[in-house]
């Protein structure tokens, strides 16, 4: 609550005081702590309170000035958001740590409940909320099906999610908030049901959050919450709005009477606003931890681009017009959407060693103005004629984040509510550093740009796994380029960079440059470079599952890198895109697709075997490339540098530290997770011999004896046999059974375990394997989901 007018004169009166005997010419110092007295001198022994009418004041009264607001242990609830605007010379708002300094866009209720039946209670509330929190842990909206941290899309997702036969159980479905997957895995899609139909059927109105809607929504990924039949399980809870009731069901032993009750009101904690020509300077904010926050998701979103992502322009922290600004060492946690926000115009924007985990969107995003942006198209299929296109290099005004810096952040457990997300987000924006950051646990890619305007960034030294958890068709890394020179017809757009070949680098003005990261996705590529993304140098990169795809594009270089149990996947290449690939270890054959040239060159790299380094060579690539034992020091700990022996070597390869992945601040890398270090696949290099070994929730081993073949009616003595099935596991959902024989995988043929692994390797990205096995000596084929 803001103070009133006498309180305001008094509060200046004391700071005035203040100024006048405790600080120097241009600083000022204030303390704040949440449970101060109202007649106060603002010193450190007697604080004062209320966030948003001290900084209100200071702003009034100390114009130009260099102000530190001190905030002591406590929790800061917020009616509105702090409103930071030029003005100041400088200002710091420091917490004591955020393990104990908590600002929330929350407030606290104080409930009468009563018991409704055997296992809900209800209590009168007079707020609109989103979320609930009690005793600081967030609760479940009423959802079918319950809620389930391992039940992987939407934690737990069903086909009739909103099927006419569930909703006629349904006394008032109004209201009820339905989440889709998109159909082809491409992100999702949030609704609000308005109606039923005359056919039982939701009418629902939403579904703008992504910006590939042309595909459709997937039939069996579906969600839905905030509907009264659904209240069935512990913390759960549901808000009859019309009523004013709060239904909530309680974990066994949780006493009501003491908990505390928090609900979101606030969709934005921290504002930072200035403009252009008039920017907020010198903010630094440290030491808090900023929680509670609504959702977002049927706020208007913003096309970002043509690329897949639209988006709220929004977060707990926003940042717009700024330059000097500095967030470090806060925590970010239990957000309804988005988490630091980087709006239009921003220069020398520092986010680092921040701690931002479960929070319902993107933790970390730079996102420019389309106004900036020459002949800009907003969807897919959208495209401006040549004849109409503004042909100037480079942006067009500076709404737009450049000279930025990420570092050291540990970011995990985001996109909890929408899955188009990413750890952190780049989009028309320049020269952005992302560099010693640990993400991890995020549904879609960890690190993602969404076009080419303008290049420039440097991703280096993070470590990125568990990611397309809840998504397909994606990377740890991902990134898009369908800037002025692409076109949705691959015809136009041949012609258009074969008669104009500078054309891509219009817009991807400088290289953006991948480095000396590590990377694992097992549901997608470790990078994956997707439609028109140019003018890349990926080097010095330890990827330990998905490899690296470059899909069309010009002018990458990628060298210098080692591809654990996979390798190179080259998709519908033009005849000239001057791509490099070279001095790279890679484990598989290349995984080429479409291609109408091989770019510049291929060549110098080390691979498995004679087979895979022939089928290159039959390519006219990879002339000088060599097959054989990489001798890695130390796979088993994750040291994947190479003996003095190694041919890699030999070839110009050159070892680089396998030690400066993520976090280095020693509190967060004290508890950050470090990604599953794989087992290298069965190859012809490998000096032990694996008699059997797991895959997919299945023991499996080569069929390798006389008795064997017989068994299952083979010709030769080839094929995987599969020992064993954890019962409830995916692979014992599609019908995989023991005693089957494992002869064929998405069309590869399977000899050995080494063609079965390579084969998931190269088509894991689809979330799905298509098996042909051998059964009671008949073919069967079996669908084997791998999420």
């Amino acid at each position: 609550m803001y103070l009133d007018t006498f309180k305001r004169v008094i509060l200046g009166v004391i700071i005035s005081i203040i100024y006048s005997t405790g600080c120097t010419q241009n600083k000022i110092e204030i303390y704040l702590n949440p449970d101060g007295k109202e007649n106060y001198n603002a010193s450190e022994d007697d604080p004062l309170i209320n966030l948003t009418s001290a900084i209100e004041e200071v702003y009034r009264k100390y114009p130009r000035k260099d102000v530190i607001i001190h905030l002591q242990p406590g929790e800061y609830y917020l009616n509105d958001p702090l409103t930071i605007n030029p003005g100041l010379n400088s200002l710091s708002i420091i917490g004591n740590s955020y393990k104990d300094t908590f600002i929330k866009g929350s407030m606290k209720l104080d409930l009468s409940w009563k018991r409704y039946n055997k296992n809900i209670w209800v209590a009168k509330i007079d707020e609109h909320f989103d979320q609930l929190f009690i005793n600081n842990e967030q609760q479940i909206l009423a959802r079918y099906p319950n809620y389930n941290e391992n039940g992987g899309h939407w934690q737990g997702h069903a086909a009739d999610a909103i099927s006419p036969e569930r909703i006629k159980n349904w006394k008032n479905p109004i209201g009820a908030i339905v989440h889709i997957t998109h159909k082809a895995e491409w992100g999702d899609f949030h609704y609000v049901v308005e109606g039923i139909d005359k056919n039982g059927e939701a009418v629902l109105s939403g579904g703008h959050q992504n910006n590939r809607p042309e595909n459709g929504l997937h039939e069996k990924y579906r969600m839905v919450e905030n509907v009264f039949e659904e209240l069935d399980a512990p913390r759960e809870y549901f808000f009859n709005k019309s009523e004013k009731k709060l239904f909530y069901f309680p974990s066994k032993g949780l006493d009501l009477k003491t908990a505390k009750v928090e609900v979101t009101v606030l969709k934005h904690l921290v504002e930072i606003i200035g403009s252009e020509q008039n920017p907020v300077n010198n903010v630094n904010i440290s030491g808090i931890s900023f929680s509670h926050t609504k959702r977002t998701i049927m706020e208007e979103y913003y096309k970002l681009l043509r690329s897949d992502w639209a988006m709220y322009r929004g977060g707990a922290v926003l940042i717009e017009n700024a330059e000097s600004i500095e967030i470090k060492n806060c925590e970010f946690k239990n957000l309804g959407g988005n988490g630091i926000f980087v709006n239009k115009y921003n220069r020398n924007i520092k986010l680092s060693e921040n701690h931002i985990h479960d929070i319902g969107a993107t933790a970390i995003s730079f996102v420019g103005n389309t106004s900036a942006v020459r002949s800009p198209s907003y969807y897919y299929y959208e495209y401006v004629p040549f004849s109409e296109m503004d042909t100037v290099i480079g942006p067009k005004n500076n709404f737009y984040p450049a000279r930025c810096i990420v570092s050291d952040n540990l970011i995990y457990r985001t996109g909890r509510i929408e899955k188009q997300t990413s750890g952190v987000q780049i989009s028309m924006s320049m020269n952005i550093t992302v560099s010693h950051n640990s993400i991890y646990d995020v549904p879609r890619a960890g690190i993602n740009i969404s076009e080419g305007t303008w290049g420039g960034h440097i991703i280096e030294f993070n470590d990125v796994f568990n990611t397309v958890l809840e998504t397909g068709d994606h990377g740890s890394f991902n990134s898009w380029g369908r800037d002025r020179f692409w076109h949705p017809n691959r015809q136009i757009l041949d012609s258009l960079t074969t008669s104009r070949p500078d054309m891509p680098t219009w817009d991807a003005i400088h290289t953006t440059v991948i480095r000396n990261n590590r990377f694992r996705c097992d549901h997608g590529w470790d990078i994956d470079l997707d439609d028109g993304s140019s003018n890349y140098y990926i080097y010095n990169n330890l990827c330990l599952n998905g490899g690296i795809k470059l899909r069309e594009g010009f002018n990458r270089i990628v060298e210098n890198n080692v591809m654990v149990n996979n390798g190179f996947h080259p998709h519908v290449w033009f005849k000239d895109s001057k791509d490099i690939f070279r001095k790279n270890i890679v484990m598989t054959d290349h995984k080429d697709i479409w291609l109408k040239g091989w770019g510049k060159e291929v060549d110098f790299n080390l691979f498995p075997n004679e087979e895979a380094l022939s089928k290159a060579q039959s390519n006219e690539t990879d002339k000088n490339s060599l097959y054989g034992n990489p001798k890695f020091v130390n796979p088993e700990i994750g040291d994947f540098s190479v003996e003095e022996s190694s041919s890699a070597l030999k070839l110009g390869f050159k070892n680089f530290s396998m030690e400066d992945f993520g976090v280095k601040n020693k509190q967060l890398k004290s508890f950050a997770k470090k990604p599953d270090i794989p087992k290298l696949h069965i190859t012809e290099f490998q000096k032990v011999k694996l008699n059997s070994r797991k895959w997919l929730s299945a023991q499996i081993k080569n069929v390798e004896t006389l008795g064997e073949r017989s068994a299952a009616g083979l010709e030769r003595e080839e094929g995987v046999l599969v020992l064993k099935v954890d019962k409830g596991s995916f692979a014992d959902k599609a019908g995989l059974q023991a005693g089957d024989v494992i002869v064929k995988c998405d069309e590869a043929i399977v000899k050995k375990m080494g063609d079965l692994l390579s084969a998931h390797q190269g088509n894991n990205w689809k979330g799905r394997l298509h098996l042909v096995v051998k059964r009671n000596q008949k073919e069967k084929l079996i669908e084997l989901s791998t999420k």
